[in-house]
């Protein structure tokens, strides 16, 4: 939901614009090919052979679809259709490692490369889908259902690929043939008490593939990708599957079809020794009327086993992995001086670890809660930037993303009206604030307690304005809200229910230091459709509704929830910097798009690498405590599903507290691969939960 790094930007050549459109990406690493050049001096050459090591956590999906099955002669109710990402009691989603091997040539004219590839990837699918048998003899069994099950282990394909190369760089689209084995498994109830009859068969599929990567060169003989594919495997043929016991069974028979998505991180061999090309340094900014730029983030995560005497439906699920993927595109045209629009499409596949629950300070940010398991596109910011220059002294504005090359008055008025994420002009923080490239977790990267309005994406329909001067800025924003919580679909009624805050910016520089900091205050009022806990609770309790979320949704009213924040950034050298949250808020009525926090601090260090000889490195520690409110508790402790949390109890309440420690490794002026691990005690504030551990890697990418 957050801007990446900046990357230079030059115009291209019509193909690569058609390419880049597709995939959410463009070039701007380095300078483009002259296309009339045959030596292709400023294009990297990918001609011959390659081979590598693909795999990922959490990022392969698919849906099997059973039948239709029959018993004897008879036709049964159709098994239901259901999602497969190999289970590890998700209750309908699992997750899956992927993982495998891969070779292929390649043939490159200019600027295009075109080649095959063939590629064999283990994988743990599966999917159990429940059989109604009523009608058959077995009203009487409860549940009165049988037991299917499948489980795909290999993935195979052959395809062919096209692509675009630029700088160091290569997007591609790829077609093919694809192959899968399946084993089914039926378990079958028997009305006499005697064990369960069972049936096994193996099955097979073949189908055809879609997809598309991007890979990038860090070193002459390897490279680093993303690859994507959607596989349809087809449907197999009418199987024999056992027989059905009781009074009415008999031969069973049925088919399966399979399709998948897949999207998985590739270290790739290139035994030729590309000749990389060479970074150039940043120029000086020159005034531009366009601005195109991109980034792709894909995260893996995983966490480990941890104490969980008890389960809701919300929380947070031990020894499992999951994978987030992001690829978006930055365009800017600058219509006249002082007027810019803005476009950002945005491709975004995966879901954070039990589909983004179990963890107030959630520990990727990343993660949407309007996950899918295939890329989805939606247009996340289109928005109108109107700046009213004051006079005086001018600055320069650099290209980057949603940001056109010029100058501009350091002390001027910007008025912004569209579609945009809060974050983007409120809560910053120079060491905290982009979890593509810094901390994940949701209490560090952002004031946790500041509910700002937004769709499941993280973005809003509003206006904003601000003042600047050098020494200061004040800014407000009035923006639509969700029309009920963790809603997708934003209000209308912006006159009745609508989001607004104020924030004021102090620049300064930290006495005896010689060092700048920034001090950020930001106070904010959000009105949206929301249930009070403390009524809701004594509803409950008096009997007036079955449960408690039932209540919820029937109190439902326009209602406030206000509160403030404030944000500290102070670098004490060069290379290291300071950061620090609070945030607060009334904490007596649902959180309408965030999270689960009434109450929070954070902060932490940032370090570059100069001292090791890495520079462009950074290593960051941070910690967060997350609270909320009494009647807050006594909502979760009756049963209370909240945005992100719901254990289905809340026995033992404490804080929750995370920290957090990571290293970024930048391996070009346009890759970096990170290294992330965090601690978090009590996920949800339970203390009979945990402490779980998470384990991720992220690779980000900016052009």
């Amino acid at each position: 939901m957050f801007k990446g790094r900046a990357g230079k930007i030059r115009t291209r050549a019509a193909a690569s614009v058609v390419l880049v459109a597709v995939f959410g990406l463009h070039p701007a690493a380095a300078p483009a090919a002259d296309l009339a050049d045959p030596a292709g001096s400023r294009v990297l050459d990918w001609s011959g052979f390659y081979g590598g090591l693909q795999g990922s956590a959490g990022a392969s999906f698919g849906t099997y679809d059973f039948g239709p099955t029959t018993i004897g002669p008879r036709r049964v109710r159709s098994i239901a259709t259901g999602d497969a990402t190999g289970s590890r009691d998700l209750g309908s989603d699992a997750t899956t490692v992927a993982g495998g091997a891969f070779a292929g040539w390649t043939w490159q004219d200019g600027a295009f490369v075109y080649g095959i590839e063939a590629d064999l990837a283990g994988t743990n699918l599966k999917r159990g889908a429940r059989s109604d048998a009523t009608g058959f003899g077995y009203e009487a069994i409860d549940p009165p259902f049988a037991l299917i099950r499948e489980k795909t282990d290999v993935f195979g394909a052959a395809r062919a690929r096209v692509g675009y190369a630029f700088g160091n760089n290569l997007i591609y689209v790829t077609a093919g043939l694809t192959g899968a084995n399946g084993r089914v498994l039926a378990t079958y109830p028997d009305l006499a008490g005697s064990p369960a009859a069972t049936a096994m068969r193996d099955v097979s599929y073949l189908g055809f593939t879609l997809g598309a990567g991007v890979q990038f060169a860090v070193d002459p003989h390897l490279s680093l990708g993303i690859d994507y594919r959607y596989s349809d495997l087809g449907e197999s043929r009418r199987f024999g599957l056992g027989t059905l016991p009781g009074p009415d069974g008999g031969p069973v028979t049925t088919r399966t079809g399979f399709v998948s998505n897949k999207m998985m991180a590739r270290l790739i061999w290139h035994p030729q020794a590309l000749s990389l090309v060479p970074e150039e340094e940043d120029e000086a900014p020159k005034d531009a009327r366009f601005s195109l730029h991109g980034q792709t983030t894909f995260v893996n995560q995983g966490v480990t086993g941890f104490r969980s005497p008890y389960r809701g439906p919300q929380s947070l699920v031990p020894d499992q992995a999951q994978a987030t993927t992001t690829a978006t595109l930055f365009l800017g045209l600058k219509l006249f001086e002082g007027t810019e629009v803005y476009y950002n499409p945005e491709f975004s596949q995966g879901f954070g670890l039990s589909r983004t629950l179990g963890v107030a300070g959630f520990v990727n940010g990343e993660a949407q809660k309007a996950g899918a398991p295939f890329p989805k596109l939606r247009s996340n910011r289109y928005f109108v930037r109107q700046t009213f220059g004051l006079g005086g002294e001018t600055e320069a504005v650099p290209d980057g993303p949603n940001s056109i090359a010029g100058t501009r008055d350091v002390e001027r008025i910007t008025v912004i009206a569209g579609k945009f994420a809060l974050g983007d002009y409120f809560d910053g923080n120079v060491y905290a604030h982009d979890p593509r490239v810094d901390f994940m977790n949701w209490g560090l990267w952002a004031s946790a307690a500041w509910d700002f309005p937004a769709n499941l994406p993280g973005f809003m329909q509003g206006v904003m304005v601000e003042y600047n001067r050098a020494e200061f800025a004040v800014r407000a924003a009035y923006t639509q809200v969700p029309k009920e919580p963790s809603s997708d679909v934003l209000d209308p009624r912006v006159f009745e229910r609508a989001g607004a805050v104020v924030e004021v910016e102090e620049r300064h520089v930290l006495p005896g230091l010689d060092q700048p900091g920034r001090l950020r205050l930001g106070l904010f009022s959000n009105v949206g459709n929301t249930a009070n806990f403390r009524q809701v609770v004594a509803l409950t309790q008096a009997g007036a509704f079955p449960d408690i979320n039932t209540a919820v949704a029937a109190t439902r009213e326009p209602r406030r929830k206000s509160g403030a924040y404030i944000n500290l950034e102070q670098a004490l050298t060069p290379d290291l910097g300071l950061f620090a949250r609070a945030s607060v808020n009334d904490g007596r009525n649902e959180n309408l798009s965030f999270t689960d926090i009434d109450g929070s601090v954070s902060g932490g260090l940032s370090l570059k690498g100069t001292a090791w000889g890495r520079p462009q490195d950074t290593i960051g520690f941070g910690a967060a405590a997350n609270r909320i409110s009494p009647s807050h508790r006594a909502y979760f402790a009756n049963g209370g599903l909240g945005l992100l949390i719901g254990d289905g109890r809340l026995d033992r309440y404490a804080p929750e507290r995370a920290v957090e420690v990571y290293y970024a490794l930048n391996l070009t002026k346009a890759v970096t691969m990170s290294f992330d691990y965090q601690h978090v005690e009590s996920p949800a504030y339970n203390r009979d939960r945990g402490p779980a551990d998470f384990f991720g890697t992220r690779l980000h990418t900016d052009f």
